[in-house]
């Protein structure tokens, strides 16, 4: 298949477009290299660097290649930033979201892969947290994401999109030439590394006092290659599950602390860290239900042991200490 992937400059899309062409697939990445890497992109990608905010330049895609499917990775994701800039997370996460799928439309491309979230709950009222669960997000990214899930539901009614969307918890990991390197870096996985690396004296550790066996929040790691997997097992099951929305999780927490003393363990090096006050936004715990992906799709993450994503991301960030050229 031909398929265009949004956001391929960045950390997920870079290693799912991998994944689609190790399995045959013709990949078209488009990213504006606001917060991507052009280096982060396969070579064998045909690559575009298009702005979703500008309704000229996504025509031109469309007009210059035949898509069988996009799968959508583009937009804005730090939890921080969006309660800080909540205008920004609307204009890229709905209003390019928009912009795209009305040339998707016009283009007669009906087959569609969201990268949504599990902010889109909220503070959860059951733990592992099922995709029927009450949509209450805490911060404009989860509401930015969960805005786009429900206009995905009026272009199915209206022109017949066929369309799943995952929502996945935390993804971390990396393949052995591509791994997790934002220009602000945020995640606790790679911050945890950079300070096993010297590059960050003192790591800080946000919330001590929330109500979890340690204190620190409690996290669902899915590693980066799983989540890829999972977009193409959607994307070919897509005929039979239009519509429906999906955890890509393990049904599994790990706090912030319990990551530092594992990837203690994994580096052989010691983590300073100090405890530092909430950040705004974070709920205590997120973890996935990843039963109706099981069930629906005979689907389970297969890498995602919390010692197998640090040992990749380990393994990718010594190896590129520096993370991707500019």
């Amino acid at each position: 298949m031909n398929i265009l992937v949004t956001g391929a400059a960045g950390y997920i899309g870079s290693i799912c477009s991998e994944v689609l062409l190790s399995r045959g697939h013709q990949v078209i990445a488009l990213d504006n290299l606001q917060e991507g890497h052009r280096a982060a992109v396969p070579p064998a990608a045909t690559f575009c660097q298009t702005d979703l905010a500008i309704r000229s330049q996504i025509e031109a895609v469309f007009s210059s290649h035949k898509f069988d499917a996009v799968m959508h990775f583009a937009g804005e994701a730090l939890v921080a930033k969006s309660v800080r800039e909540p205008s920004t997370f609307y204009a890229a996460n709905v209003g390019c979201g928009v912009n795209l799928l009305d040339a998707m439309v016009r283009h007669g491309v009906n087959k569609f892969i969201f990268s949504s979230t599990a902010a889109t709950y909220g503070e959860p009222e059951v733990v592992p947290i099922p995709e029927d669960h009450r949509k209450a997000p805490i911060n404009p990214y989860g509401k930015s994401k969960l805005t786009f899930e429900q206009i995905l539901g009026d272009y199915r009614a209206y022109t017949g999109l066929k369309y799943v969307t995952l929502r996945y918890f935390n993804a971390a990991g990396a393949s052995v030439e591509r791994g997790e390197a934002h220009r602000e870096e945020t995640h606790l996985i790679p911050r945890v590394l950079d300070t096993a690396l010297g590059a960050i004296a003192q790591l800080d550790i946000f919330g001590f006092d929330y109500p979890t066996p340690d204190g620190s929040c409690v996290r669902d790691y899915i590693h980066v290659i799983d989540i890829a997997d999972s977009h193409l097992r959607a994307l070919e099951e897509i005929e039979r599950v239009p519509g429906e929305a999906f955890n890509v999780g393990n049904s599994r927490g790990f706090s912030n602390l319990e990551v530092v003393k594992t990837a203690e363990r994994i580096t052989g090096r010691k983590i300073p860290h100090k405890l530092s006050p909430r950040r705004p936004g974070d709920p205590a715990v997120l973890v996935a239900s990843n039963e109706k992906l099981k069930r629906a799709l005979g689907w389970e993450a297969k890498h995602s042991s919390l010692e197998e994503i640090l040992q990749s991301a380990w393994d990718w960030r010594r190896k590129f200490p520096k993370g991707y050229p500019e």
